[in-house]
């Protein structure tokens, strides 16, 4: 049964042909049989997991159940969950019990989602390979010497596993695309504002955003069914209709332009990647699709604008775990500075502390206007380029990363050369859009991702294309246990 995807398995329990509480079960124990593997959970909530499962079960009895209903799902470990430990993957907050549940979560407890339980993560979101967590590195399913892609990895691994039927993640500057990428599944960014940030812990906040991973783009629509939706707690999460994503999956797609960005196909793109990319344009060619070159001027300056506008969002962010108000408190603190310069410097990790150290030095009197205001000046460039190529196609595509996943310990000594992994899928992120992952082939047996992105709100055309695509390939039907 976890070789089935998510809606396979709906189907299954809408049949009878199976329980919530034998699905969630038969994932505890491989959970506990694999992950040792992988360290793709910071927390496995066995008990509760099986709690929500019976009442799935008789909430399905009694005739009022969803597409998720009884469906096991992990959430990524920076989702406050009521009375289970929120860590975000740092030391900092290694015992914090959140006394709230975020919006995402709280949606899919309504539909009786089964949570298996919080996934591994780079600290605060920090990191593009899942080797920057307090708990530990994630290892790759498909190449337990690879990273998963971060900082979703643990999600992205836990569903590659099959661990998990689906799992949430979240991306700032490429950390749901790219994991998704590195480990052969699918998964969705969602415009900004289309998915209430409430109650996920905070890194930049004008870029992060939540949506789901799972193995084919109809799961991914199931899950955005549930997700997506105005939330008056969050003041950035826009009051928009939420339409049926899975209505729109079997549209045709002829007719449909595809953008294909010069600048994503220039020298640093590995070339057996950039040959799966164009095989996968060239099967939506024969689906009616026509392909037309457009350009992203811009693009090389996404990377430098980024880590100004990120870090300083989180340097503010982060001001918060202090010892005092949230997170670790050093032991016997001499006076009030040492008990913050100690708890921080105990809490964080090295990434948090870079990034930390960046953004406030981009903020502080002097330096505001000569680097944080110029970074804003260029996402406005940077989306502007968008805007511009979407007057000539409907979507955009190329690939998610230069490269298939990197060996673990490859690039942790060269901050420079691991931020350059994320150049494909940073600026999606500066703009706004919504951008998307689908397995495209394999790279010396490490799996390689078809990145799609789309107009503000236009989720539904990525993952008709995305399902579309999945109907006429098998790359999304890989997996690492048939490799």
């Amino acid at each position: 049964m976890y070789e089935k995807t998510l809606s396979e398995q709906s189907q299954a329990l809408a049949a009878g042909d199976i329980s919530s509480v034998e699905l969630t079960q038969s994932y505890l124990d491989r959970i506990k049989q694999l992950d040792a593997d992988y360290n793709s959970f910071i927390t496995v909530t066995e008990e509760l997991a099986l709690t929500q499962a019976k009442k799935a079960d008789e909430r399905r009895t009694a005739g009022d159940a969803s597409a998720l209903t009884g469906i096991p799902l992990a959430h990524k470990d920076l989702f406050c969950t009521e009375g289970v430990k929120t860590t975000c993957g740092s030391n900092i907050l290694d015992n914090f019990v959140a006394p709230y549940e975020s919006t995402v979560t709280r949606k899919f407890r309504e539909a009786s989602a089964v949570m298996l339980g919080k996934t591994n993560m780079d600290e605060f979101a920090m990191g593009s390979s899942n080797e920057n967590s307090h708990y530990g590195a994630v290892k790759n399913p498909w190449d337990t010497k690879a990273i998963p892609g971060g900082s979703s990895g643990g999600s992205a691994a836990c569903v590659a596993a099959r661990l998990a039927a689906g799992a949430t993640g979240t991306d700032t500057g490429g950390s749901i695309r790219q994991p998704a990428s590195h480990c052969g599944i699918t998964g969705l960014k969602p415009t900004y504002g289309r998915v209430s940030r409430y109650g996920m812990i905070a890194y930049a906040s004008s870029l992060d955003q939540a949506g789901p991973m799972a193995k084919t783009a109809e799961d991914c629509a199931l899950m955005l069914n549930t997700m997506a939706g105005f939330d008056h707690r969050d003041s950035t999460c826009m009051d928009r209709e939420v339409p049926d994503y899975t209505a729109t999956l079997n549209d045709s797609l002829e007719g449909m332009t595809i953008g294909l960005p010069k600048e994503y196909f220039s020298t640093g793109l590995d070339a057996a990647v950039e040959q799966r990319i164009r095989d996968a344009v060239a099967e939506y060619e024969k689906l009616g699709a026509t392909v037309k070159e457009v350009s992203l001027p811009n693009l090389e300056l996404s990377i430098p604008s980024y880590y100004v506008i990120a870090p300083a969002e989180a340097s503010t962010n982060l001001s918060r775990f202090d010892g005092a108000r949230f997170g670790h408190r050093c032991e016997n603190p001499a006076d009030l500075m040492d008990m913050y310069k100690r708890s921080r410097s105990e809490g964080f990790g090295e990434e948090v502390k870079r990034r930390i150290l960046v953004g406030t030095y981009a903020l502080s009197a002097g330096y505001y206007d000569a680097y944080y205001r110029k970074a804003q000046q260029i996402r406005r460039m940077i989306r502007d380029d968008f805007m511009n190529a979407f007057e000539q196609c409907d979507i955009i595509m190329g690939p998610n990363a230069p490269t298939p996943a990197f060996n673990i310990g490859e690039k942790s000594d060269d901050p420079v050369a691991m931020y350059l992994s994320d150049i494909y899928t940073l600026s999606v992120n500066l703009a706004g859009l919504p951008g998307m992952s689908v397995p495209a082939g394999i790279v010396e047996g490490r799996p390689v991702g078809l990145q799609m992105i789309g107009r503000h709100f236009d989720e539904g055309r990525l993952l008709n294309a995305a399902h579309r695509f999945q109907q006429v390939t098998d790359f999304h039907k890989a997996s690492p246990f048939k490799a």
